[in-house]
């Protein structure tokens, strides 16, 4: 079996602690396999995230009720540590950030090569992105419009072209992974007809999930940082605006996935360097539209000035 390796970037930064293979699932005959190389991914037991949220209290100049967000947290992918926690644990809408494990589930299974036909099953979710169907678009093309712009369509399709199990290796990935708070049932984080969510999962959890993206595959995350994407579909160009653009000038971003919808309220997580090559990744869920991105904020400013008098 080939073994993804990961490519180092002046991002990455985090300590190579340990080597651990965990097997995500069998499918179809091919077994995926996820390498993870250091100590972020191992779940931490209730008592060990208890006294890591109790070692590591609130920044000083902030207080839950600064946030509207719902749920936060702060989490140290280098050594599993939580660095702010408000209801980290709680289970919320994830809106689109659930296309990060979308995007995770279909890249460690396919070649980003891999040309996918749009079905109609692919236009069906909200919002246009000016696809049609019968359109071949490379999945690198999808990931990049579905992540960078959104776009539930093309990461419909994308889930889609893993055959009619994605949602199995999704939730699989999941619970291999012990992120006890999350479920998918779409892989575009849209509310269902039903008035449900689509995916629900806690700050913490989606902390685990960014964590896990960034690290695979890093530059993937990296192009969040754009402002647009541009892709040509059957000699049409195709545009995909932003929708973290608010966040783009925040020193140190990595990159980051916002989500949207009614029952959800406002989602974002952010991956940030507090200091060269240390990245920490900021959640924050059930917030308002604008106020997501006035909560991030706020905390890396936070963590920013405390860092600084440390």
């Amino acid at each position: 079996m080939k073994k993804r390796v990961i490519p180092h970037t002046k991002h990455a930064g985090i300590a190579l602690l340990s080597t651990l293979a965990l097997v995500v699932g069998a499918f179809g005959g091919s077994t995926l396999l996820i390498t993870l190389n250091d100590a972020s991914f191992i779940a931490l037991s209730n008592k060990a995230q208890q006294s890591a949220a109790a070692l590591f209290p609130l920044p000083a100049n902030i207080s839950g009720d600064a946030l509207t967000a719902r749920a936060a947290v702060v989490y140290d992918p280098s050594d599993g540590r939580v660095l702010y926690a408000k209801n980290e644990h709680a289970a919320l809408p994830l809106a689109s950030i659930t296309k990060l494990m979308t995007a995770e589930v279909v890249l460690t299974a396919l070649n980003p090569d891999t040309i996918v036909r749009i079905s109609k099953s692919a236009l069906a979710p909200e919002g246009d992105s000016g696809f049609k169907l019968g359109d071949l678009v490379s999945l690198s093309d999808l990931i990049s419009i579905g992540l960078i712009a959104s776009s539930n369509d093309a990461m419909q399709a994308a889930a889609e072209s893993l055959g009619t199990n994605y949602l199995t290796r999704m939730n699989e990935v999941s619970r291999n992974l012990g992120l006890e708070s999350t479920t998918f049932v779409n892989p575009t984080g849209l509310d269902e007809a039903d008035g449900s969510a689509g995916a629900v999962g806690s700050a913490y959890d989606v902390a685990r999930i960014a964590a896990l993206f960034y690290k695979q595959y890093p530059k993937d995350f990296l192009q969040t940082q754009e402002g647009s994407t541009t892709i040509v579909v059957s000699g049409r160009t195709i545009v995909g605006k932003s929708t973290s653009a608010t966040l783009h000038s925040l020193p140190g971003l990595i990159g980051a996935k916002t989500g949207y919808t009614v029952l959800a309220g406002g989602n974002v997580v952010a991956v940030f360097d507090i200091e060269i090559g240390h990245p920490l990744v900021v959640v924050v869920l059930g917030s308002t539209k604008e106020g997501r991105f006035d909560d991030i904020k706020t905390l890396i400013q936070a963590l920013r000035a405390k860092n600084n008098t440390n």
